[in-house]
């Protein structure tokens, strides 16, 4: 008979698949879990959403970002998660800022009388 050695260090926990929502707190993000079940009564599916806090000791994820989130010993009062890996990035969209010396530039003011 062959032996299994229980290591407690390694016991499989779950994770949740969801995406960052926020990361305005110092090494922890906010994850929105999103899963679709049917409803008991009606049968229609319906889609349900949960909020986890999860521990991002890099500060690697932004919001947007698709990432995994493994299940671990609770290191605050709402905090028994932490960040696995991130599986896809949020696209970041990056706009040039306007020089004011451009002539082009017309002012939302253009029409109205100025205070002097």
């Amino acid at each position: 008979m062959a032996e299994q050695t229980v290591n407690p260090g390694n016991k499989p926990g779950q994770e949740k698949v969801g995406e960052v929502t926020s990361t305005k707190m110092a090494k922890t993000i906010v994850v929105e879990v999103t899963r679709r079940v049917p409803h008991p009564m009606y049968k229609r599916i319906v889609t349900k959403k949960k909020k986890f806090y999860a521990h991002d000791e890099e500060q690697s994820a932004k919001v947007g970002d698709v990432v995994r989130i493994l299940e671990h010993r609770p290191l605050s009062r709402l905090k028994r998660w932490k960040l696995g890996d991130i599986i896809r990035r949020a696209v970041q969209v990056g706009v040039e800022p306007v020089s004011l010396a451009d002539p082009n530039l017309r002012l939302a003011t253009a029409g109205h009388k100025s205070i002097k």
